[in-house]
């Protein structure tokens, strides 16, 4: 990785401020791309460089990559909230889809530059007779095909990986950060002697979950552009399903005061759709209503539709058939998690 010129998408997020700062670390030559501005000199280490660019202009990514000429991208930018898919879907296809062919497009002309792009396992397999479970499933799903299929059209090298739920410290939406948040603000209403804030809601402590450190996750990354094949799908997770209700149970551990909690079920339900990760929320009022067959505001689904996990056959490789393995224990990545969201947003990762 030493000396190479790796070029970074999504870098201000939480998996991309991770990942600049390891490969950073490692030698690479890193340029760290950001949509609108850039980032704070904290947010990246010194050395790296920005560059700021909408990967929904193709000439602005064409140039792009035409001036930084990377030996190897990290494809990580993207749209990833299913609710947000439901209100914006085409946001989701322009994004996620878009974007990434343009970035193949402008690769296209540098054939020795690998592209990894991150994949989701939340797609759904394009023959299942119930469809797409929701327009981010889509997104992802369209994302994968014509990524693999524009590299075996034009012989380019590209490979993905579909990791599981990533967690550790950093600015994530995640489940465990989500808690982790609520645990924060609990303790501080009661440091202040106030009502703690509304029980977080859990659909279900039964559900299971494969939950990885996201450092972890982004070693892997380096292994797959170094090592991996193209046109193959990397699968990176920790090899162990573990309950909602256990995760909770550890991350409510760490709190110094009475944490309001809504477990949902006690029992899973035989045929049931589980909640993806995200969707466990401070419960908030629901509403019965229906809207008007006149109503010009959008149909909005049934939650269970949005929050439904997709299944779907395991890709035929993992990242450990690279030498790579998971290296941080759950314990420390809820303990790290616990400890930057107690530091505030200004956290270091």
């Amino acid at each position: 990785m030493k000396g190479r010129r790796l070029l970074i998408t999504g870098a201000a997020g939480f998996t991309g401020r991770h990942a600049v700062a390891y490969f950073a670390a490692e030698g690479a030559e890193v340029t760290a791309v950001v949509r609108r501005c850039a980032a704070e000199a904290s947010v990246f280490p010194a050395g790296v460089q920005q560059y700021i660019c909408d990967l929904g202009d193709r000439k602005a990514v064409a140039g792009m990559i035409g001036e930084v000429m990377p030996d190897q991208v990290l494809h990580l930018a993207g749209k990833n909230s299913v609710p947000e898919s439901w209100q914006d879907p085409l946001l989701y296809m322009e994004t996620n889809v878009m974007a990434t062919l343009y970035l193949l497009e402008a690769l296209r002309f540098q054939p020795a530059s690998r592209i990894l792009v991150a994949g989701s396992r939340l797609k759904y397999r394009p023959d299942s007779a119930a469809g797409p479970p929701h327009p981010y499933s889509l997104s992802k799903t369209l994302e994968e095909l014509v990524s693999l299929a524009w590299g075996t059209l034009f012989k380019q090298p590209v490979l993905m990986a579909e990791p599981s739920n990533l967690i550790g410290p950093g600015p994530s939406t995640g489940f465990c950060s989500l808690l982790a948040q609520h645990i924060v603000r609990s303790e501080a209403a009661a440091g202040r002697g106030e009502a703690p804030p509304a029980a977080f809601r859990i659909s279900s402590r039964h559900v299971q979950r494969d939950f990885l450190d996201v450092r972890d996750a982004v070693r892997a990354y380096g292994y797959i552009l170094d090592h991996g094949e193209s046109g193959k799908i990397y699968r990176i997770d920790s090899g162990t399903q573990r309950e909602l209700g256990e995760i909770a149970g550890k991350l409510l551990a760490h709190a110094a005061a009475p944490v309001e909690m809504d477990w949902g079920p006690q029992h899973a339900e035989e045929g049931q759709a589980a909640a993806s990760p995200a969707s466990a929320v401070p419960a908030k009022p629901s509403s019965a209503s229906a809207a008007s067959p006149a109503s010009a505001v959008p149909v909005q689904p049934s939650s269970a539709s949005a929050d439904r996990e997709v299944l779907q056959e395991e890709p035929e490789d993992n990242a450990a058939v690279l030498g790579w393995k998971p290296g941080i224990g759950l314990d420390r990545s809820l303990a790290d998690i616990i400890g930057y969201t107690r530091a505030g947003k200004e956290g270091r990762i």
